[in-house]
Formats: C-alpha cells, sequence, structure tokens
C-alpha cells in the first residue's frame, strides 16, 4: 500500500474573480434561482452561492442547477431544524465526529472522524448527526473567502464493519452535492492495510476535485509529521493524529457549545418552540 505514502497535491485552484466579479456572480444566481432565495434566505446566502459557484468553476448556470437541487433536499430533510437532542446517543456518537475547539494554524475550522470508535445507533442517525455537523460547519463558513474545513479521520483500528459502504455512499452524495466548498483538506490518518481494498471500492464515487485534497497521514512516517506540524499546534492536536493533546472529548463542555451552536443557528428546542407559541414573529 506504498502510494498511499504519497501526499496528494494541493487542489486544483479555481481561477479568482475580483471581489465585484463574485459577488456580481452571486447576483446572477440569485436571479436565476427565482423565489428561492424568499423561500430559504438562511441557506441561499451570499456565502452559501459563493461556494456553489467555486466548485462549478463560477458557472452561475450550473450553480443555480444544483442549488435548487439542494433545495430539494433540504425541504424533505430540513437539517436546519436539527439540534443536539436529536441526535439519539449523542454522548457515545459526538467521541465519533466532532468539532474540536481548536483551529489549524490558518484558521480553518476543524472536523475530527474517529472511525474505529463502536457506534451504537443506525446508519440513518449517523447520516442525521453528519448533516448537523456540516450545518454547523457551514456556518463557520459563512463569510470564508476559500475553503475553510479541515476533515480528519483517524482509521487506526479501522475493519470493514466500521464504515458501512452504503453509509459512506450517502455521506460522500450528500458533502458532494449539498455542502460543496466546504473541505480545503481531508486527512486520512493511518488506514491499515485492509483499508486498500475498500478504498477501491468507494474511490471512483469521490469527485477529482476532492480527491486531490486526500492527504494519507502515517505517525512513524516523517513526512507526515511534518505535514501535521505545519498544519497544527501540536500542543492541541489530539495523540491519534500524532499531536500531544492526551485528553479525551468532554461531553458536558461539548454539549454545552453545541447547544449554544443551535442557538445562533435558530435549530435548539427553545427557538423553535418560541416560534411555534409566536406564530406571527417575523
Amino acid at each position: 500500500m506504498s502510494y498511499l505514502f504519497k501526499t496528494r497535491s494541493e487542489a486544483t485552484q479555481l481561477k479568482p474573480a475580483s471581489p465585484e466579479e463574485q459577488q456580481q456572480k452571486i447576483e446572477d444566481v440569485r436571479q436565476l434561482l427565482g423565489d428561492l432565495p424568499t423561500e430559504m434566505p438562511s441557506f441561499l446566502s451570499d456565502g452559501t452561492i459563493r461556494r456553489f459557484l467555486w466548485t462549478k468553476s463560477w458557472s452561475t448556470e450550473q450553480a443555480a442547477k444544483a442549488l435548487k437541487e439542494a433545495v430539494k433536499w433540504r425541504r424533505q430533510f430540513k437539517p436546519e431544524k436539527i439540534c443536539w437532542e436529536d441526535l439519539p446517543g449523542i454522548e457515545n456518537e459526538a467521541r465519533r465526529a466532532y468539532i474540536p475547539d481548536y483551529l489549524d494554524k490558518n484558521g480553518h475550522t476543524v472536523f475530527v472522524v474517529m472511525t474505529s470508535l463502536k457506534s451504537f445507533t443506525s446508519t440513518k442517525e449517523r447520516i442525521k448527526q453528519l448533516v448537523y455537523n456540516l450545518e454547523n460547519m457551514a456556518m463557520d463558513s459563512e463569510d470564508a473567502q476559500e475553503e475553510n474545513v479541515i476533515w480528519m479521520c483517524n482509521f487506526r483500528g479501522w475493519t470493514l464493519s466500521s464504515t458501512p459502504l452504503w453509509e459512506t455512499r450517502e455521506s460522500l452524495h450528500i458533502i458532494q452535492n449539498y455542502y460543496p466548498g466546504l473541505i480545503r483538506t481531508a486527512i486520512l490518518s493511518n488506514p491499515p492495510k485492509i483499508f486498500e481494498s475498500f478504498w477501491k471500492m468507494v474511490k471512483h464515487i469521490i469527485e477529482p476535485t476532492l480527491q486531490e485534497k486526500l492527504k494519507f497521514v502515517y505517525s512513524d512516517n516523517s513526512e507526515s509529521q511534518r505535514i501535521m506540524a505545519d498544519m497544527f499546534d501540536m500542543d492541541k492536536l489530539e495523540s491519534a493524529f500524532g499531536g500531544r493533546n492526551t485528553a479525551s472529548l468532554d461531553i458536558i463542555k461539548y454539549a454545552e457549545r453545541m447547544r449554544r451552536r443551535d442557538q445562533l443557528r435558530g435549530a435548539s428546542k427553545k427557538n423553535i418552540n418560541d416560534n411555534i407559541s409566536s406564530p406571527n414573529q417575523e
């Protein structure tokens, strides 16, 4: 599996537009969307439209088409309403996938996935949790002028049963079609030998632009260690990724932080109840 030791090149950068050109394209897309921005003003923000334009090489027609598909999905899934209390077994599941309280050295949001930790919920509920996290990362990326998320997966101890193929396919579909332009770099840490066969199955469903953002790193590889040290404060980075932080996730503090974020997103139970009791509230 020596090919995995090679870190991939940085994602091919799309030709940047000037701020004025970007804003004009955003307005052009908004015109193509008709009444949809009125229906979903929070989702169809400048930040969201900009992200879809990035991934469509600044084609307004393609971005508008992709956004319309995302709107259809959001009408059914209602991701903006998911809050911490909606996620069964979240105390355990959050340890498998969470947004830590540190950023990388360039100020990008970090998302951590511990694939080998056993899940006690269904695939459907894990997809729901993924969407919940994606909504939070999208909120963090609202004002970003480039991809803003460093996605880190620890594969030490991973087996084929850790990540069912259907779940992987569905997760990639949601990330690539409904939350494009979020991931700046995806770090796959310490994949075992058995991961090679799984990788061959899923590689073809990963879009080329996302494949270019993948970095395979190994704890016992000096080049991998250099990559991680260049990107992160090693005192904050989890030991699973070669950092010096051996503390486990404090689930009580994490729950408090996520509930505060739910309020900012307008997705907390309190906000929802307030809206129900005040139907005429703007």
